[in-house]
């Protein structure tokens, strides 16, 4: 028999995982990155858009965004849509609703109008 005299040390070598944590927070303002949305048609098909801006109205109470299908801004005729939706509690926006007063397009007219000239100052 052979004593099993070996006990195992396996040379203690304390792994030591440095535990660093890469959780690098990069709270980097992307104000100069696009933000996209998915949005689903009537069929079910997601479309991409990208977000031209977003806006609240205290008269509605209701946030809105203005999209517009990704990848098309350089074009002249670029097809805007505009959603509604209101941030629920916990600051979440909600799902978004088609604008359907006529109030609120020709609200939202007005402040696209105000956020293309300002464009056009700077």
């Amino acid at each position: 028999m052979h004593n099993n005299e070996h006990n195992h040390h396996d040379h203690d070598h304390d792994h030591h995982h440095h535990d660093h944590d890469h959780d690098h927070d990069h709270d980097h303002d992307h104000d100069h990155d696009h933000e996209y949305i998915t949005i689903l048609d009537e069929e079910g098909n997601e479309s991409l858009y990208e977000i031209l801006f977003t806006f609240e109205s205290d008269e509605y109470k209701k946030n809105y965004v203005l999209v517009f299908p990704a990848g098309t801004i350089e074009e002249e005729d670029v097809e805007l849509q505009a959603y509604s939706y209101v941030e629920t509690e916990d600051g979440q926006s909600g799902a978004l609703q088609p604008i359907e007063t006529d109030e609120e397009w020709d609200m939202i007219e007005e402040v696209l109008n105000t956020f293309l000239d300002d464009d056009e100052l700077n």
